[in-house]
């Protein structure tokens, strides 16, 4: 498959490894032509090792064997974690053309190490002569064991040769839908902008928002207009602010028909054909479905264990939901008697009841949270606080794209720790949501610190001006930042244990948990500050705003829920039951909800089917549980944080050592009992999201 690669031309900037700080890649001369010839060579590079590794004829140990695999793949590495990084940040049509064409190369090259049945004979001898030795492995060598002869079997080393050869063309296809299915989501979302051309439209649009949007249309050749761009939830940020119910119509409309019928960026066949492809590899590797073969491998454990817990949660949340529906239809009838409340209204007099209510309106809170302001005395201020982490900005280290920032991070006793890189603004060549990516991963076998980037799609202010951010980005900004702080704080040996690289379930669960420090009265103090007159924002706003926390939580669980029970319910089907045609996928879509009893009308799902990204192009498929899933092991460390004094050094290095250190080195729920000092319960979920009582009725 990658025998007829050419070696790698040595003024390529991936023929060696980086010289600069942390190996960062070399985006200065980095351009689309490296990407495809490193890839390649990389594989090829790759194969000549596992090959020495399968054929070696020495006993099997696990420094010829496991350590040799860890080992393998180093040009390979460089080489696809900065191209997927550009990628998804910075597209072009030449790297869209690269993805997929590589895509099914990768999977390819995958299939070739992990079917290789002469080196899974390798690893199950090296297991037996350790079990026979009665020998005492390290414990992250030995999960690394464990977890090695569970990938081979996961990924199919056990069947026959026609089955393996029909899995190995699902999985190269899937990998093509995959890339087919980001690019055609990117162009639907950047097409489905709204152009607004009636400045009174955008009553209710504080002024720096407007001028993002003025020059987000003016960039798009609409000089002279405004163009709302879209966010990938289903909901859109300025719905709360915009007092135009007509365009608050149009920006849901727009939001929630990308990628459908008469899209010409129609997403639909893709995803049925992943879905179908899915549920025929499930049934190959012995799996009921997808949701099964998902589930068997994080901690959830099972598909009915994730369908008893949403199950669970649904009708609770659903209820507090409809409850928020009442008091929002009262305010919407002072404005338009004789109106039903629609999706489009949510936000809005979710916005005007919680002012009424609170005496607080979110799009005052704006001034007094400003980017820098919010990242350096709010997100730093905590990792310091805890973890004695301090960031120095590297002027002279350039990221993909220019408005990349790149931060040295030093540890506490002032040894640098690693980099780290934030792409906050949105751009037509950034796919949408947030999310983090290790360009660099730790690794003490490799002697390699993390390089870790952020991502935030935050509207782009014109030059000179603030980015000011709604609440939702600054807990995003948290968010972000968490998953940041498990690739940076990482201290393995092995790379494939390296920070993030946990059970999908799993994953969400430390940086969960960084969004508590958004909410600390200590830091939120620090970061509220009025970007143009310094003031602290006012004591009392400060209080409402902590006060008001669960305000919503109906909404956002059943928003949360719906998608999730829909990830659900397409990943249980086996191949004959997905529907053939596109045009079923919305009646599918609609009997699903219904089945969960989450189909309210004014609370569409987080994500509908046709621009679920999570599930068909980033990973979560059957596994959009997980939010909700680690939010159970989030809620439950927060209590301990409170109850051993919540912003505390100690407490940082508790959970440092006991759980952000040790990445995927052991088994993820010994990390949380090892911390919690049991098993972790649902009640502080319950509790956070006001569903306690509801639950137990």
């Amino acid at each position: 498959m990658t025998s007829d690669a050419l070696p790698l031309d040595p003024a390529n900037p991936f023929a060696r490894a980086s010289d600069l700080p942390y190996g960062l890649p070399d985006f200065r001369e980095l351009r689309e032509e490296h990407f495809l010839p490193a890839i390649r060579a990389g594989m090829a590079e790759q194969r000549a090792e596992v090959e020495a590794v399968a054929t070696d004829p020495a006993e099997p140990t696990v420094e010829n064997t496991l350590e040799a695999l860890e080992r393998s793949g180093k040009l390979l590495s460089r080489a696809a974690s900065a191209f997927y990084v550009q990628a998804g940040a910075d597209s072009t049509p030449g790297l869209q053309a690269i993805e997929e064409e590589v895509a099914p190369l990768l999977a390819e090259h995958s299939d070739a190490i992990w079917l290789d049945a002469r080196l899974h004979a390798r690893v199950e001898a090296l297991a037996a002569a350790l079990e026979a030795e009665g020998a005492q492995l390290a414990p992250d060598t030995a999960w690394l064991l464990h977890r090695t002869r569970t990938r081979f079997a996961r990924a199919g080393v056990g069947l026959g040769p026609q089955e393996q050869e029909r899995l190995r063309a699902i999985n190269a296809e899937l990998t093509t839908l995959d890339a087919t299915f980001g690019r055609r989501l990117l162009a639907a979302t950047n097409a489905a902008a709204v152009l607004v051309t009636d400045e009174a439209e955008l009553d209710g649009l504080p002024e720096d928002a407007r001028a993002a949007a003025a020059q987000a249309a003016t960039a798009r050749g609409h000089e002279g207009a405004w163009l709302i761009e879209l966010q990938l939830p289903t909901q859109q940020s300025v719905l709360s602010l915009l007092r135009d119910r007509g365009l608050r119509e149009r920006i849901m409309t727009a939001s929630l028909g990308r990628g459908a019928a008469g899209d010409e960026n129609d997403t639909r066949s893709t995803l049925l054909g992943m879905v179908r492809l899915r549920a025929e590899r499930a049934r190959l590797l012995g799996f009921e479905h997808h949701a099964a073969y998902v589930a068997a491998d994080a901690t959830a454990g099972s598909a009915q264990a994730v369908e008893d817990m949403l199950s669970q949660l649904a009708p609770a949340a659903v209820a507090n939901a409809r409850a928020e529906a009442a008091d929002l239809e009262n305010a919407l009838q002072a404005d338009h008697p004789g109106s039903s409340l629609e999706p489009w209204d949510w936000a809005y007099y979710a916005g005007r009841v919680r002012q009424e209510r609170r005496a607080l309106d979110e799009a005052e809170l704006r001034p007094y949270l400003e980017l820098e302001r919010v990242l350096a005395d709010g997100v730093f201020l905590a990792a310091n606080r805890l973890y004695g982490l301090t960031f120095a900005e590297r002027h002279d280290l350039v990221g993909y794209h220019p408005d990349v920032r790149v931060f040295e991070v030093f540890d506490a006793d002032g040894s640098g720790l690693g980099l780290f890189l934030g792409d906050w603004w949105t751009r037509p060549a950034k796919r949408g949501g947030a999310w983090m990516n290790s360009l660099v991963e730790q690794s003490t076998l490799l002697r390699d610190a993390p390089v870790v980037v952020n991502n935030l799609n935050v509207p782009k202010p014109p030059p000179g001006e603030p980015t000011l951010l709604t609440w939702d980005e600054v807990i995003t900004l948290f968010h972000e930042f968490g998953h940041a702080l498990h690739g940076l704080l990482s201290d393995v040996r092995y790379p494939s244990q390296s920070g993030t690289n946990v059970p999908r379930d799993f994953v969400e669960y430390p940086s969960q948990v960084n969004e508590m420090w958004a909410w600390d009265p200590e830091v939120l103090r620090s970061f509220a500050v009025h970007h143009e007159t310094g003031e602290p924002m006012p004591e009392e706003w400060v209080r409402t705003l902590l006060a008001g926390r669960q305000d919503g939580e109906g909404f956002a669980t059943t928003e949360y829920l719906a998608a999730a029970l829909l990830d659900q319910a397409w990943h249980r089907l086996t191949p004959q039951e997905v529907p053939a045609d596109p045009a079923d996928v919305v009646e599918f879509e609609a009997r699903a909800l219904r089945a969960a009893g989450v189909d309210l009308r004014t609370v569409p799902p987080r994500y509908r089917t046709t621009y679920f990204n999570h599930i068909f192009c980033s990973g979560y498929s059957a596994g959009y549980y997980a939010y909700i899933w680690s939010e159970v092991l989030d809620a439950d460390t927060v209590e301990w944080f409170t109850e051993n004094g919540g912003l505390d050094r100690a407490n940082g290095d508790t959970f440092r050592a006991r759980l952000l250190a040790r990445g995927g080195s052991v088994d993820p729920l010994q990390s949380f009992a090892d911390l919690r000092g049991r098993g972790p319960r649902m009640e502080p979920l319950l509790t956070r999201r006001g569903l306690l009582g509801a639950v137990a009725r």
